[in-house]
């Protein structure tokens, strides 16, 4: 299995975070932090790409559809956003097809290539030499963002302090973000109430979604 080839620390090379425009899309913008920055790198280098595929791996709702869209709207390449929504011949023309026309193609993925169990062999040694572009779970920082920035696409006010108090005390994945802006919205809308610490703390407590209050982390983002 190949793997993209790194352009560094993402600290060292770039201001984090950053966004990557959607240009007014109902999706934008994508945050990109320490754990996505490397694979955002890639796709926005499509015309040094060896191979003229790519497969992009990540845990859901950590933006990977996003970086899809992006991607094809940058690039003008196809998109296969999930390995398995074509079947093997399809994905084995598409790849002939990025490699003779020069259209890159990405292929949007919960695992590598290896893990997928491809039953037809030219397919399978074409993905073999294709770059695997990982999206880790979301840093401090990362987290931080996206939870004001959800907050923000509901058109909800959310005390700046809040997503401070969050990140140290949840489990740091895209899933457990999700569920914590959907369950402070309910909760918001059913007292009518701000978001601020106070309701923060009762309704995350209540539901097990943070950890009891932890000595502060030392600050890391801006």
């Amino acid at each position: 299995m190949a793997r993209a080839p790194s352009s560094g620390q993402a600290s060292g090379q770039i201001a984090l975070p950053l966004d990557w425009s959607a240009d007014g899309a109902s999706d934008g913008p994508l945050i990109v932090g320490t754990s996505n920055a490397d694979a955002v790198r890639y796709l926005r280098h499509a015309a040094t790409w060896p191979v003229r595929t790519a497969v992009l791996t990540g845990p859901r709702g950590s933006g990977r559809s996003l970086m899809g869209r992006l991607f094809a709207r940058d690039t003008g390449g196809r998109v296969i956003d999930g390995h398995d929504s074509v079947g093997e011949e399809a994905m084995f023309h598409a790849w002939n097809a990025a490699r003779d026309g020069g259209a890159p193609l990405l292929i949007i993925a919960d695992a590598p290539p290896a893990a997928w169990n491809v039953t037809l062999p030219d397919l399978a040694s074409r993905l073999g030499a294709v770059p695997v572009l990982t999206i880790g779970e979301p840093d401090d920082c990362l987290a931080r963002d996206l939870i004001e920035m959800l907050f923000a696409r509901r058109g909800m006010a959310l005390a700046p302090e809040v997503a401070s108090y969050i990140v140290p005390r949840m489990e740091r994945s895209y899933a457990m973000i999700h569920r914590i802006v959907a369950a402070l919205d309910a909760a918001s809308l059913e007292q009518g109430r701000r978001v601020g610490i106070r309701l923060t703390r009762e309704t995350l407590l209540s539901q097990g979604l943070i950890a009891p209050d932890l000595p502060e982390r030392q600050k890391l983002c801006r």
